[in-house]
């Protein structure tokens, strides 16, 4: 990879490791409904003018507006807030840590959803650890009142992993930065009557303002664009690797800027949710291929593999995955 993926990739773990510690400064001040339409809107801002310029947003909206409303409601409407709520109760370090389980839990979905790829040891013994790890970080919270926050995370943890499926299967056709700025746009109209009744008496400190900036600006709309950026540079494949880099920065955010403790129960947690979350998701052999051949199912119907010849392949198309973020 080159000096400028290795910066971009860099960006992206830092700028998606850190929407944790903002959103855990933001609501000692706001409500979460608050947080999620500032930063839904700020990042609506900053991206429909570049979407609309790309033009066709109003008809590539109307053509796949039922998938489309699944794909926000999914991973932003409804994850967005229940972590926002969660961190009300529960330490960056936590839920920075829980949501590093959604590569886990989307490997158990894709099987759910007809994924006939056989998982074999190494993938079962990864689902075993991140369940482990989850198991260790979650059981002492249970008996402090804090079982509707981890409930509130998983949520948000079984939205992320559903969304990218949604996208894959019904979205592939709407280019990224118009499916983001619309949902974007949708998610900060459903939460503007909830932000206008809870709107603050006073001016929220600046501290709370920069974290609101830094989410809608930084953690939204700008690791958007570097995001495509990255997989333009390094192709998807590799991009997608910043899933694990993500949870060491959030608990790294919240042990230097809000104090939290770096206890041994979260070490362990992290490492047994790091380590599951690599093997989980690690493409498993190809069987039954022949020689100078390759496994492709971007074009079979109900994704079913077919082989290619490995000469004369199409190039790799930047854009063509979905995105996420805390």
């Amino acid at each position: 990879m080159t000096a400028r993926g290795w910066f971009l990739f860099s960006l992206m773990g830092v700028v998606w490791g850190i929407p944790y510690l903002m959103i855990k400064v933001a609501v000692e001040d706001l409500s979460p409904s608050m947080v999620v339409f500032t930063r839904c809107a700020l990042g609506a801002a900053l991206l429909l003018p570049f979407a609309i310029r790309q033009g066709g947003l109003t008809r590539t909206a109307g053509s796949h507006w039922k998938p489309l409303l699944a794909f926000a409601c999914i991973e932003i409407i409804g994850p967005w807030w229940t972590l926002t709520d969660a961190e009300r109760h529960l330490s960056s370090s936590t839920a920075g840590l829980l949501i590093a389980g959604v590569p886990i839990v989307g490997v158990a979905l894709a099987r759910f959803f007809g994924d006939t790829e056989r998982l074999g040891a190494r993938r079962l013994t990864g689902l075993a650890l991140g369940l482990g790890g989850v198991a260790v970080l979650t059981v002492p919270h249970l008996t402090g009142g804090d079982a509707r926050s981890l409930g509130e995370v998983f949520l948000t943890v079984l939205g992320y992993a559903t969304a990218p499926l949604i996208a894959a299967r019904h979205l592939k056709q709407v280019p990224s930065l118009q499916l983001t700025a619309s949902c974007l746009a949708l998610a900060a109209l459903v939460y503007a009557p909830a932000a206008a009744v809870t709107w603050p008496d006073e001016v929220p400190s600046a501290e709370v303002l920069a974290a609101l900036a830094g989410l809608g600006v930084v953690c939204t709309a700008v690791a958007f664009v570097a995001f495509l950026e990255l997989i333009r540079e390094a192709g998807p494949t590799r991009a997608t690797v910043i899933t694990y880099v993500n949870p060491a920065v959030a608990v790294a955010a919240g042990v230097v800027f809000l104090d939290e403790s770096l206890t041994p129960t979260i070490a362990v947690a992290f490492a047994l949710i790091l380590a599951g979350s690599v093997l989980a998701t690690a493409a498993g052999p190809r069987q039954g291929r022949r020689p100078g051949t390759m496994v492709d199912t971007a074009d079979e119907p109900g994704g079913r593999p077919r082989e290619v010849p490995l000469a004369g392949l199409p190039e790799e198309r930047p854009g063509s995955t979905g995105q996420g973020g805390g």
